[in-house]
């Protein structure tokens, strides 16, 4: 029960972690911060139960309570009449599985973990994320279909940083992962002590 409490809450903390539908100018910033909100809550949270169990599959159990949590989220609001035309790719599972591996070929090694579980975590996270942002819709298209008239200011498009981080938000979103993946793997273990 208190696993799946937790990975509800995560799901929670990264439901938009994949609308790029309404960043019609900043679809790339936001994807790079987003790729590193969804690596830094799946790997604390992965982290704190694979230490916890101890057993491997932990992690990717997991990322599958948040993936089946947000599918269900984003249904209800599809239902709802929000412009969802795709279906949100399990992005978490893969990176987790990666976690496990690393846990289980280090013979449950906590600082092989933190370590390499938290660059591949962190490396990994942002390149399966990009199937997202590939099966969205086209922004334009469908912010013209959904207008929305009464946008909160920080939700009001300003011309884009053009060839801001040369143009590469998954490098971007994997290096900071990288180093912030580590540091968040150090936090789950440590929630265990």
């Amino acid at each position: 029960l208190f696993i799946v409490v937790v990975a509800v809450n995560s799901t929670l903390l990264t439901i938009n972690a994949g609308d790029y539908i309404f960043y019609t100018d900043w679809a790339w910033t936001s994807y790079t911060v987003f790729s590193i909100s969804q690596t830094l809550m799946l790997i604390v949270g992965a982290t704190y139960y694979l230490t916890f169990t101890g057993v491997p599959g932990t992690a990717t159990y997991y990322a599958l309570i948040m993936t089946v949590f947000t599918w269900i989220a984003k249904a209800a609001w599809f239902s709802l009449g929000y412009p969802y035309d795709f279906i949100v790719t399990p992005v978490w599972l893969p990176s987790a599985m990666l976690l496990d591996l690393v846990y289980w070929a280090t013979k449950k090694n906590k600082h092989s973990l933190i370590l390499f579980g938290g660059v591949l975590v962190g490396m990994s996270l942002p390149l399966f994320n990009m199937v997202n942002l590939i099966t969205v819709a086209d922004p334009l298209e469908t912010a013209f279909k959904y207008p929305r008239p009464t946008l909160p200011p920080y939700m009001t498009p300003i011309e884009p940083q053009v060839g801001k981080f040369y143009n590469s938000p998954v490098a971007l979103g994997a290096g900071a992962g990288a180093v912030l993946g580590c540091t968040f793997a150090a936090l789950g273990c440590k929630l265990n002590t």
